[in-house]
């Protein structure tokens, strides 16, 4: 492609004209990647800076850089005003704009954003419509997954996958949009049609720092020209922030009363959520199989975007009544005996709003195993411990993905906010065959912090590991030692 053409809309302070014709055969960000007649982008990062390729990027081959600084002279370097805004209209161009043909939903906030996206999804399928995917869960495409590796991908990846959504036949795009990438500004360029905050609470302050910031980031979404509509979480303290002073039009949704969207009349068990909802004083019921509290705010969040969109109540009553639980998200496996809840809770919130869950659905002892991530938000951790000790009847701190920290050392900040006893168990997969040993006797497991993922995330290496695995494996090993004891007095009656 052109380089003029790639560079529409981008805030150039100074180029070397003659560049412009330039024939430009693929983006990259990495200096180590570059093939002989690529762009390179110098982006500034947290490790890193990629000014400080320019000159190696070049002489492998690059055509041009694009930089937001001026030390370097040479007359191939691009400087712009901001690179990673350029970067994602950059990315935007290189694939055709196709994100402008989509009608794309953007859904930011601590918790609940795959739910309300999984959902979502879900519900407009059933009605007929083609939709898309994009989260922490991959990218769903028809019947195809594609693993992104981040929540929100990075835009290169990102706007190709619009590209490869739009040429599919797709109308809708429902996509998880993170702090980070807002705050980084991958999103530059895209316009949404609704934009959702479902909540903010304490998260990611190793990179944000204070909580403000944090907010801040998420508030961005909602600025005019950004987004058409947003519906916020009107429960939510910081979310009512944006509430008081639109900058666009906005619908509030929860279980208050002065919200646009709310639900009443509600029971709730381990099979699943019944309620009337009231949207704009339509009201109708809804049976889902999602379950808790929040999860009917989930729920709301989800009606409010089919709704808005023009879907029918019907179809949404329909949709709701048919979708499945999302992967890893307060999934419930049942035994003779007990119900094991699995759950990617990662946050204190999270954490408070599966364990409060749990409990209220059943007057059985409750048994909670987690652990926290490493080279992550190290304030969160005693905090979770707390909120652990305090709801749940047992407690296993375990390990969850520690990175480059020690889990030992992890485990030890969790300690610090329990206050009771508890047990310590660093294997995440001994913990939990810990817990179903132990308690077999009609108690409620949670099993927290990693929900579907299948890695455990160790020195730099991903190893293959999956929650559910370890449950079913446990139950596996258990039928065939009964298997086995049949066999055996087969074999003494014989004899």
């Amino acid at each position: 492609m052109i380089l003029n053409k790639l560079l529409e809309n981008v805030d150039i302070k100074k180029i070397d004209e003659r560049l412009y014709g330039t024939n430009i055969n693929d983006i990259k960000i990495s200096h180590k990647d570059i093939n002989r007649g690529d762009l390179f982008v110098a982006l500034k990062g947290v490790n890193f800076d990629g000014n400080d390729f320019t000159q190696e990027a070049l002489n492998k081959g690059a055509s041009a850089v694009i930089s937001d600084s001026e030390e370097n002279k040479d007359n191939r370097v691009i400087v712009v005003e901001n690179a990673r805004k350029a970067y994602s209209l950059i990315c935007k161009n290189y694939f055709d704009k196709r994100c402008d043909k989509l009608k794309i939903i953007a859904i930011t906030g601590t918790n609940g954003k795959t739910t309300i996206a999984n959902t979502t999804t879900d519900i407009l399928r059933y009605a007929g419509a083609k939709v898309a995917c994009i989260g922490t869960l991959g990218a769903k495409i028809n019947d195809e997954v594609i693993d992104t590796g981040l929540t929100t991908p990075d835009p290169y990846m990102l706007h190709k996958l619009f590209k490869d959504i739009e040429e599919r036949g797709c109308e809708y795009v429902i996509m998880e949009a993170s702090a980070h990438a807002l705050y980084l500004d991958k999103l530059e360029g895209i316009s949404f049609d609704i934009g959702v905050l479902t909540n903010i609470t304490e998260d990611h302050l190793d990179f944000f720092k204070t909580m403000d910031n944090y907010a801040k980031a998420k508030y961005k979404l909602f600025e005019k020209g950004i987004v058409k509509l947003g519906i916020i979480n009107g429960d939510d303290s910081l979310c009512q922030k944006l509430l008081n002073n639109p900058k666009v039009p906005m619908i509030s949704y929860g279980k208050g009363e002065n919200n646009d969207v709310k639900a009443y009349k509600i029971t709730k068990s381990f099979n699943g959520s019944n309620f009337i909802c009231d949207y704009l004083n339509e009201k109708f019921d809804i049976k889902t199989n999602l379950i808790g509290d929040y999860n009917i705010q989930n729920a709301l969040a989800s009606i409010a975007i089919c709704r808005s969109l023009g879907l029918p109540k019907e179809l949404v009553r329909l949709g709701m009544s048919c979708i499945s639980p999302v992967e890893g998200r307060f999934n419930i496996i049942k035994t003779n005996t007990n119900n094991i809840v699995i759950d990617y809770a990662h946050t204190p919130d999270g954490l408070e709003k599966i364990l409060k869950t749990a409990k209220e659905l059943s007057d059985k002892p409750l048994i909670a195993i987690f652990g926290c991530g490493g080279n992550r938000d190290r304030l969160k951790r005693p905090i979770m411990g707390e909120i652990a000790s305090s709801l749940a009847d047992e407690v296993i701190v375990t390990s969850d993905n520690p990175r480059f920290e020690e889990s030992y050392d992890i485990i030890q900040d969790i300690l610090k906010g329990i206050k009771k006893p508890c047990k310590t168990i660093e294997n995440r997969k001994q913990a939990i065959e810990y817990a179903l040993e132990k308690y077999n006797a009609g108690q409620t497991i949670v099993i927290a912090g990693k929900g579907a993922e299948k890695y455990q995330d160790i020195k730099g290496i991903k190893y293959p590991y999956n929650d559910f695995d370890v449950v079913y494996n446990f139950y596996r090993k258990k039928l065939k030692k009964i298997e086995n004891l049949h066999e055996n007095n087969e074999n003494e009656r014989e004899n």
